[in-house]
């Protein structure tokens, strides 16, 4: 079992509080005061997990800057106020950001019984193999 400092099992917390209040923030029609709610937490939580020194060499790597700036921007644009613009371009960003880890997160879930079983579906399977491509998703 992997054992966690008390501030990384704090930033757990916060960081699934922030995926649930994006969740429910889009479930209720973009209400942007959920969904910056849980930006917030989502971002301290991040923080929290792996440090502040290690999220900032993350989001601001050189090769990173056009996804960490449409992430952030997003971010800033639904605490501006305009919840949907900003949901799509911090979704954007994610996946700038987090590209190189999907070929990483497929190869996992292909292992888990259940999941994998799913992702070998004819229609699923093709976009499954295309996401898992790192360079695909330019």
């Amino acid at each position: 079992m992997i054992s966690l400092t008390d501030s990384q099992k704090i930033g757990m917390g916060l960081t699934g509080f922030g995926v649930f209040f994006l969740f429910f923030g889009m479930v209720l029609f973009f209400d942007k005061a959920l969904l910056a709610i849980g930006n917030i937490l989502f971002v301290s939580g991040l923080s929290f997990v792996i440090g502040l020194e290690r999220t900032f060499r993350f989001f601001f790597q050189r090769h990173k800057v056009k996804a960490t700036s449409f992430f952030l921007g997003g971010v800033l644009v639904v605490l501006i106020g305009w919840p949907i613009i900003g949901v799509l371009l911090e979704i954007y960003g994610f996946f700038l950001l987090f590209r190189g880890f999907f070929p990483v997160a497929v190869g996992f879930i292909r292992r888990v019984p259940v999941l994998g079983s799913l992702l070998r579906l004819p229609g699923i399977s093709a976009l499954v193999d295309k996401i898992g491509e790192s360079n695909t998703m330019v």
